[in-house]
């Protein structure tokens, strides 16, 4: 029995509820959710998808790609007039903390294998002093880059409206009620996290 298999098994044990969605879904595939590139691609993207639908963020950044056909580097980017930034659809504010990540680029961030051999909440104080990366923004890269097996993103909007569907509740879960709900998951809560993202694209019942 592989990795998946174990965490799907143990997951629906664990919480019924959530059982009942993983076989409606089907088989998990965040491991194809691949996020090619360099740590400054990765967090770009991460930035830009911030607030948005994912079909806004994902026109917007395959325009944003286009500006950096020979190679997206720090220096391409802050080199890249606000103007250009503003047409391929970033906001004002978004041009901002996509150019900061630049420069912080230049002075020196960590590679994705460096990354590696720290533990998720080390990650997460490390990145979050650039400007613009919160919390979510480093748990997108934990769990879609770096591959991270126990990540529950408790401010994300997806994983809030999943729980509220799939438990039955009559309004948003807050933080504490998510992290509650969520002790069941451990220690897969990303894929917990991935199941729940995915119920929101089946039929009300």
């Amino acid at each position: 029995m592989n990795e998946y298999a174990i965490a799907i098994q143990t997951l629906k044990t664990a919480d019924p509820k959530l059982g009942a969605i993983i076989d409606q879904v089907g088989d998990c595939t965040l491991d194809r959710s691949q996020h090619p590139g360099t740590l400054l691609d990765s967090l770009a993207r991460s930035i830009i998808y911030q607030q948005l639908s994912t079909k806004s963020a994902t026109a917007i950044y395959h325009r944003f790609l286009k500006l950096y056909e020979n190679g997206m580097s720090a220096e391409a980017i802050l080199n890249t007039p606000d103007e250009t930034l503003r047409e391929v659809g970033l906001s004002r504010q978004k041009i901002v903390y996509v150019k900061d990540l630049a420069q912080n680029e230049l002075i020196g961030l960590p590679t994705l294998e460096e990354l590696e051999l720290l533990d998720d909440e080390t990650i997460i104080q490390t990145l979050t002093k650039i400007k613009g990366i919160g919390r979510w923004t480093v748990q997108m890269l934990l769990i879609f880059r770096l591959h991270r097996w126990d990540v529950l993103p408790v401010d994300d909007l997806g994983i809030r409206s999943g729980i509220r569907r799939v438990y039955g509740l009559e309004e948003m879960p807050d933080r504490k009620t998510v992290l509650e709900i969520g002790k069941a998951w451990k220690p897969y809560c990303t894929i917990a996290s991935w199941y729940l993202w995915r119920s929101l694209e089946l039929p009300q019942t």
